[in-house]
């Protein structure tokens, strides 16, 4: 039997812009008031989505929200028109509205956690859309979210979905960001890794000071036992919170693993040595590669500001990997000079490809934030929404697309702009019919 893991990208929303509505995202506050280019960025995501296609992957492509949320505006008392809507929230509540235009839906390692068939006890992949209840302007997209999953792969035969968690603190889900997975092979068993930033239950226990953990281990554990998870299948681990502090939200900008590579940041987790060790031992027929990166090669700093470790692991052969970055790892240098090292090393770790998702990147988002992984056979391919996966008709269907709907440019004021509203509602209904989608968002519906 075929098996593979999929990648499947978020493509950016017509209303992508700065207002740096993550706070613990240094990237994305620091950005905050710039003017961005939807246009540019979307067709920055769609040529990342070509180029591993390129390189002989399975890639797919996740519509974004519907935004303005003229829905959400509603519901906390904006009333009126539309236009009266988007008018009356610019002059009471900007931000409240920059929340409600947000785009970050692009960013689909956040969409959801999913466990392939092989790890899962019927045998079906899992799917469970995160609740993302620590930022508000993300805390409304898991119902979407899961409707847009859902008809992506939409036969119960192959594939299982959840309801999102509980939406409060207690259960903070952020999804795949937090979530890896190791295995010989992506069709056989694997262990699963759940790294959280605190637990919610427990006050006593090691918690970040100046910025929040926004995965608990309370929710990690759910999504272990919804996706029914067997007790070797499942790692959890601590995130380090001095790291939190200095700007890592998620697992995924300190660390990332593929098959037997975990490579990770020295300073990641809170007891690695405890980590590893459950790693070798539920998976002791595997050959794994621990890539450590010191911190006197790299400061935490510069992997922040990098996201050297928001890049993308994929296998290109067997024993053969390549390390998909942005091209803001080869301008710094202390990076470049340990992937340079790297390529030396005896690890599966052979390649670099340096790719440029520079609007993403100034909003907070890396490569690796961009793509919801799915491992998968071709079976459970077969079965998948087939429009849904990247070829060079629906990559250049999707660039006209872009030509005919988005702006070169957006700024926070452009978001009270009626006319905003229905070219994001004009060519969101032209991509459910690309993608065959049907009717998901709420102004379809």
């Amino acid at each position: 039997m075929v098996q593979f893991e999929a990648n499947f990208d978020g493509l950016v929303g017509p209303t992508h812009n700065y207002a740096g509505l993550s706070y613990g995202n240094v990237a994305s506050q620091s950005n905050a008031q710039d003017v961005s280019s939807p246009k540019e960025a979307a067709k920055q995501g769609l040529k990342k989505m070509k180029a591993l296609t390129d390189l002989g992957l399975v890639q797919g492509v996740l519509a974004p929200q519907e935004r303005p949320d003229i829905h959400t505006l509603r519901r906390l008392g904006f009333t009126g028109t539309d236009a009266q809507v988007l008018e009356k929230a610019f002059r009471e509540d900007p931000v409240l509205l920059a929340a409600c235009c947000s785009a970050s839906s692009m960013w689909t390692a956040n969409a959801a956690t999913v466990s392939p068939s092989a790890d899962t006890a019927d045998g079906r992949i899992h799917f469970t859309p995160a609740n993302l209840t620590n930022k508000f302007h993300r805390s409304i997209e898991h119902e979407v979210t899961g409707r847009i999953l859902g008809r992506v792969f939409a036969d119960e035969r192959y594939f299982r979905h959840h309801q999102a968690l509980p939406t409060n603190d207690y259960f903070g889900d952020e999804g795949a960001a937090n979530h890896t997975r190791l295995c010989a092979d992506y069709g056989q068993a694997g262990v699963e890794l759940f790294v959280y930033g605190r637990s919610a239950f427990d006050l006593s226990a090691p918690a970040p000071r100046r910025y929040p953990a926004r995965q608990t281990l309370e929710a990690s554990r759910a999504v272990a036992r919804l996706h029914e998870l067997d007790n070797d299948s499942a790692i959890f681990i601590q995130q380090n919170p001095e790291v939190i502090d200095q700007g890592v939200f998620h697992n995924d900008v300190i660390a990332v693993g593929n098959q037997n590579v975990l490579f990770y940041h020295q300073e990641a987790f809170l007891n690695t040595a405890a980590a590893l060790e459950e790693i070798r031992r539920k998976l002791p027929a595997t050959e794994l590669h621990f890539i450590e990166v010191p911190t006197h090669e790299v400061p935490v700093l510069d992997a922040v500001k990098s996201y050297l470790f928001n890049t993308q692991i994929v296998t290109l052969k067997p024993g053969h990997m390549a390390i998909i970055a942005p091209s803001e790892c080869a301008e710094t240098p202390s990076v470049k000079a340990y992937l340079d090292r790297l390529l030396t090393l005896n690890t599966p770790i052979r390649e670099v490809h340096y790719m440029d998702v520079k609007q993403s990147m100034r909003n907070g988002g890396g490569p690796a934030c961009l793509r919801l992984r799915v491992a998968m056979t071709a079976t459970e391919q077969a079965a998948a929404n087939q429009a849904c996966l990247m070829n060079d008709t629906l990559f250049g269907r999707l660039n006209q697309w872009v030509d005919r709907h988005y702006r070169d440019t957006l700024s926070l004021n452009d978001l009270r702009d009626p006319a905003l509203l229905q070219e994001s509602r004009s060519a969101l209904d032209e991509l459910t019919q690309i993608l065959q989608l049907g009717s998901v968002y709420p102004f379809q519906r």
